[in-house]
């Protein structure tokens, strides 16, 4: 019997199953049965907050059923966000914040572009932890700095970029969410704008990357509701773009297109979205662009409540049951991007 379970649920005698390729882990095999307190950390110290475990491989009985939980609607599920109570203990610094496996990544030139890819996801899934963790001023700053680069990487090369949208991770973590939708939305801007020299590339990415950087200031277990959102609670969640815009604000990182993109990502063009409600061609084209690869992103994550849904099945259903919330041109535009 499989079961997903959290890391810090991990226990000796468990027989674990990383969702890694072994490029990406430090360990012999995916697969092994947990032998000391020293392989839980490193688990934990790859990032990864959720595992799969065999009990019927394992010396441990698996845990008791959790209770039933109820529906959710599609709007807040793409407000996925981490619960600070998980965040690895240092309190990060500018000289910590950015691994330096990311930075030789970048700009390593003897790597294939699949490895490349794969290091670079990795690493910037484990900066936008750390930020998260602890998202002062200077660390926003130093964080800003580090996804121009991984945007830098990812206009220039092209195979790196479609190796990077090839391995993105499904979980629900806001750093992998982040991180997804920083990938996806460059790219979608990429190809709209490739043959333009009216928009700022790098100030672009950075502000995808950094669109959920005002859920640190939102109640995690409001977002983190295994159920509907009431009203009360709604109104609450509403409140994380502009949280986002005084982050980026009061750091003194907040360009034009990271203000645009922070503040209307979750702005839909029917009018029903927040927290401006504005519709149509009233929302800009990065909040556009932000909007369709966050709804996406949602979709597609496994969370303990449902399945993930693939790629071409959320597609489907943004196209057919959600006809009025997105730009149709940048829609198509997007679902080019996985063909």
């Amino acid at each position: 019997m499989k079961q997903k379970i959290p890391v810090s649920d991990l226990r000796v005698g468990m027989y674990v199953e990383l969702p890694l390729s072994w490029t990406e882990h430090d360990f012999l095999r995916s697969k092994f049965k947990l032998t000391s307190p020293e392989q839980i950390a490193a688990i934990r110290a790859h990032g990864l907050r959720e595992v799969t475990v065999d009990f019927a491989r394992s010396d441990v009985p698996p845990p008791a059923p959790p209770e039933p939980l109820g529906e959710l609607e599609y709007v807040s599920h793409s407000d996925t966000i981490f619960d600070p109570k998980d965040a690895p203990p240092p309190l990060w610094n500018p000289d910590t914040l950015v691994p330096a496996e990311l930075r030789e990544a970048v700009h390593d030139q003897r790597l294939a572009p699949e490895q490349k890819a794969q290091a670079v996801y990795r690493h910037s899934r484990e900066m936008m932890l750390r930020l998260l963790d602890a998202p002062a001023p200077e660390n926003i700053r130093a964080g800003k700095e580090a996804i121009r680069s991984v945007s830098d990487l990812i206009l220039r090369d092209d195979q790196t970029a479609r190796n990077l949208l090839r391995i993105t991770a499904h979980d629900f973590y806001t750093y992998t969410h982040s991180v997804n939708v920083g990938l996806t939305s460059l790219m979608l801007a990429k190809a709209l704008f490739k043959n333009s020299n009216g928009h700022d590339m790098q100030e672009l990415g950075t502000g995808f990357f950094l669109h959920d950087l005002g859920k640190v200031k939102v109640d995690a277990a409001i977002i983190n509701k295994p159920a509907r959102l009431d009203e009360t609670e709604m109104r609450r969640m509403r409140i994380h773009p502009y949280q986002g815009y005084k982050l980026l604000r009061d750091a003194d990182a907040l360009s034009e297109e990271c203000r645009i993109i922070v503040m209307e990502h979750h702005e839909l063009m029917d009018g029903g979205g927040y927290p401006k409600r504005i519709k149509g061609d009233q929302i800009h084209i990065y909040g556009r662009i932000c909007c369709i690869a966050d709804v996406f992103d949602a979709l597609t994550a496994e969370r303990s409540y449902k399945k993930a849904m693939t790629p071409f099945d959320a597609l489907t259903l943004m196209r057919d049951k959600m006809p009025n919330h997105f730009d149709r041109q940048l829609f198509n535009r997007f679902v080019e991007l996985f063909r």
